[in-house]
């Protein structure tokens, strides 16, 4: 397996409250893993400790985590989060800017070049997030304008303009209609070919269609990790089974 983040007894902490507990997982490269579990059993708090978010709100980590084999928890995590993008539950533009400039806008922060090359790859980045088509004669209007699942793809495509390596998405449909929601995850299944992703839903069938892996955590524990078919038709663990099969959550 080729592994792209290694996770090793990893704990996190709000304050004095442990959070996640001993947390180790592989995830492979080009995969989409789901992140599953009841509300308040630290799947949200597992990806913002990827790419070091957990800390911008005074949370702290214990352990190891690798990104093509090197340790990146002692590293500036301005850095960790170019290669680490974040896609959260309720889109989120920037309200001030348009189309153009949502996505433009880390190419910016970062110094990108010629304005024209800047037009190139955010013509790309809408491509990639399956947007191009809906807003390619609309690029000045505001993003705050665009439908609910537009702005989600937006938010996906200015994610996508700092060639990130990892996608991280917490609940990127939970807020949709069902036909956005089927857009994000065609887009998914499309954007793997390239990216390794990694998506908290509480939508067990979601998880069922999106993913390659799916790992289920349970107050703050890790409770099983494997290939999604097997977590969905012979987990090992019961409180698995028992989760999947909707007798608790």
């Amino acid at each position: 397996m080729d592994i792209k983040l290694s996770i090793k007894n990893l704990d996190a902490y709000y304050g004095k409250n442990k959070v996640l507990n001993n947390i180790s997982i592989d995830i492979p490269r080009n995969k989409v893993i789901a992140i599953i579990g009841p509300s308040g059993c630290g799947k949200s708090t597992f990806v913002r400790c990827l790419n070091r978010m957990h800390e911008v709100v005074g949370g702290t980590i214990k352990g190891s985590i690798e990104l093509d084999g090197k340790e990146i928890t002692n590293v500036d995590p301005v850095l960790i989060r170019k290669k680490m993008g974040m896609v959260f539950q309720k889109p989120n533009p920037f309200p001030s800017m348009s189309v153009f400039n949502n996505v433009a806008s880390g190419l910016k922060l970062n110094g990108f070049g010629r304005k024209k090359d800047m037009a190139q790859v955010v013509e790309k980045c809408l491509k990639q997030a399956a947007l191009w088509d809906e807003v390619k004669d609309h690029l000045n209007q505001g993003g705050m304008e665009l439908s609910g699942g537009q702005q989600q793809r937006l938010c996906i495509a200015r994610a996508l303009a700092v060639n990130p390596e990892v996608l991280l998405m917490d609940e990127p449909a939970s807020a949709l209609d069902p036909i956005s929601t089927t857009k994000i995850e065609d887009l998914i299944f499309d954007l793997k070919k390239n990216y390794t992703i990694i998506i908290v839903t509480h939508n067990m069938q979601q998880a069922a269609r999106v993913s390659d892996y799916t790992a289920f955590f349970y107050v703050g524990d890790l409770i099983e990790y494997n290939e999604t078919q097997k977590i969905f038709t012979i987990p090992d663990k019961k409180q698995t089974e028992d989760y999947v099969r909707g007798r608790f959550g």
